[in-house]
This record gives C-alpha cells, structure tokens and sequence, in this order.
C-alpha cells in the first residue's frame, strides 16, 4: 500500500443507494493509506449503502454536505455508483459543479460503476476512454467518450485524469489506479 499523507479526496454521493463497496471499501483504503478523504452527501444525516442495489449495507455518516465542500482543496474525486445514488446524484447541482470543478482544473475523477453519469452530466467525457457498468456504454457514447469493458481504464483525452471501473469485482484495480494518480 501506498503512502498518501498529504492527499485529500472527496467522494461525493447521495443519502440512499450507493453500492456498499464502491463507498466504503476506498474510503477505508485510502484512509489507511494516510489520505485525508471526506465523504460529502447531499444532505446531513446518514448515508445508507445497498448492497446488489436492494438489501441494505452499512450506514455512513458523512463529514459534509455537497453545498457545504469546497472542492478547490482536494487532489481527487471518487464518484462511488449504485444505480439509484448515481442516477439521483447526477439531477444535483452542486454535484456537477464539483466534477466541473475537478475536470476544468485537470485533477483526477475517479468513478466507478454507474458513477461515471455524474461525469457524462457534467460534459467531461469527450474524448476520453471510459468504462463503467453495461448499462452506461450509450450514454458515455453519446457524450463523445469511448466506451470499453475492462477493469479499470485511466485515460487523459478530456484533458484530465479519468480513471474508471466497472464494478466492485474491480476494486483493487480501481484502487491501484487511483494511488497512482494521486502519486503523480
């Protein structure tokens, strides 16, 4: 494992329907890492994981909330999925404005699953090699990203580092990835 003292992450995501282990296994990893990672949610109160998307996972408190972080203090951005806190996180505004935020400043996005909407909401995948859950292959398509079904794809061709995966069978690729970008 990497050392990452000294690097701040902020994973954002909703109140309800994150894949368990797309949230809690790289926070828990990160942090053990030494990285300063703050989870911020769209509202206050607990954030209630699923696991498969239906049964329920463990509950997270989050440090913040979306309208609260300012995203300019921190190296990278982790986008967990589940299908309902993806597709609900990408109707939030203050969401978009923090991957806007990432992308426009060239910091790295990581986003796994069906977290890769919220980078296709913001216009940020043009260009760029992407992969995520099936599902999302059309969408990131018709975004101007090309879509490939592999573990994990790292790729700058929207003029940022966009690191991807598909799903928490994943994971210790993504994880690779993401030391690595925040390694530089």
């Amino acid at each position: 494992m990497s050392d990452l003292s000294g690097k701040r992450v902020l994973a954002i995501v909703t109140n309800y329907g994150i894949e368990q282990d797309e949230l809690v296994v790289p926070v828990d990893h990160l942090r053990e890492a030494g990285a300063d990672v703050t989870v911020a949610a769209v509202q206050d109160g607990d954030v209630q994981t699923l696991v498969g998307d239906k049964d329920p996972g463990r509950t997270v408190t989050p440090d913040t909330t979306l309208d609260a972080v300012d995203p300019a203090g921190y190296d990278l951005l982790l986008i967990p999925g589940g299908t309902i806190n993806a597709d609900n996180l990408r109707l939030q505004a203050p969401a978009i404005d923090i991957v806007k935020s990432f992308t426009t400043s060239a910091r790295p996005v990581a986003a796994i699953c069906h977290g890769p909407w919220a980078v296709v909401e913001a216009g940020a995948v043009s260009g760029a090699q992407v992969t995520s859950y099936p599902s999302l292959q059309t969408d990131v398509r018709n975004a101007g990203g090309s879509w490939v079904d592999q573990s994990v794809v790292s790729d700058s061709g929207a003029g940022y580092t966009l690191i991807t995966s598909r799903t928490p069978d994943d994971l210790p690729d993504f994880l690779r990835e993401i030391e690595g970008a925040l390694q530089g």
